[in-house]
């Protein structure tokens, strides 16, 4: 199997490509091109199918965990009805679902599937496992149409659509039972692998041998400002280990190009008024006039930001 370096360098191109085809964009002529480029690098549609299956594993463990961790009346606490909490259970079950989907396509190929990792997510609270519930779906999202121009076969790509539907679902449910936006943007946000892979990662204590990802992830950023301050116009601060950023990249769907790079001035970037939604915020050593972010000029991140 090529490694999964191959697989972050090609959807990085494939993501470009997706990009200019947002709103302002250039034809619809990309999709060719990014298989093209997928193949060259040797990376197949079961290479793709691994990737999702690591980022399911996670996703489904996470519910699982977090249900058998807090009790329902942590949940009801929260304002949550009886209901509700059978919605959000649900979440979970169709995450397995979902891994089990991904398991047979893989096996079908005659490929063995990566195995799951161990995890630590971190959570101590109820509120905590939804809120970073709410955020998992959202780089689940990401991922799938990270992806999606480098898939070559329809029937794959019709089910890794059909599973991507139903993670924005998810994301709708929860965003709906935290009484924030159900829909705050016109268009979804789609990220490269290796970006994906860095928010994944520090969910990750060790994974088995054969199902480490060769994917390195960016390093990370923080920021200081409390999330009630981030808003259109704003300063956010930012920082991190890394060396050389000279701008804040927002990413989020909508945005021409898929970036809108803000100077870095201080540890501080404005925040755009064009945002809305998740935002992923990198750290970026340059800021290209087509506002394509990728890989080579990425310094740190991303973290996640929610702008209303």
């Amino acid at each position: 199997m090529p490694s999964f370096k191959s697989l972050a360098s090609a959807a990085t191109v494939g993501l470009a490509a997706f990009a200019a085809a947002l709103p302002a964009g250039r034809p619809l002529r990309s999709r060719a091109i990014s298989n093209e480029l997928a193949t060259a690098a040797g990376i197949s549609d079961v290479d793709i199918l691994q990737f999702a299956l690591t980022l399911e594993y996670l996703e489904a463990e996470f519910y699982r965990s977090g249900f058998a961790k807090f009790p329902d009346s942590d949940f009801t606490a929260l304002g949550l009805t009886a209901e509700d909490l059978v919605a959000l259970k649900q979440v979970g079950l169709t995450e397995q679902a979902h891994v089990s989907t991904l398991l047979s396509a893989i096996s079908a190929q005659s490929v063995k599937p990566v195995q799951p990792c161990t995890y630590n997510f971190g959570f101590t609270t109820a509120a905590e496992m939804v809120a970073t519930g709410s955020v998992l779906e959202a780089v689940g999202i990401s991922a799938y149409l990270g992806a999606a121009p480098l898939v070559a076969a329809p029937a794959i790509l019709t089910a890794a659509g059909s599973i991507l539907t139903v993670e924005a679902r998810h994301q709708t449910l929860i965003r709906t039972l935290t009484k924030v936006a159900a829909v705050p943007n016109p268009f979804d946000t789609p990220l490269g692998t290796r970006a994906v892979f860095s928010l994944a990662a520090p969910f990750i204590t060790a994974c088995p041998d054969g199902s480490n990802l060769s994917i390195k992830p960016f390093p990370a950023m923080t920021s200081t400002t409390a999330a009630a301050d981030i808003k259109a116009d704003a300063q956010l601060a930012v920082a991190s280990d890394a060396q050389g950023a000279t701008h804040c990249a927002f990413v989020n769907g909508g945005v021409p190009g898929g970036a809108a790079f803000v100077p870095l001035t201080g540890g501080n970037c404005q925040v755009p008024q064009i945002l809305q939604g998740d935002v992923y915020v990198f750290l970026a050593n340059a800021a290209p006039n087509t506002g394509v972010l990728t890989d080579d000029i990425t310094v740190a991140g991303p973290m996640v930001v929610q702008i209303s």
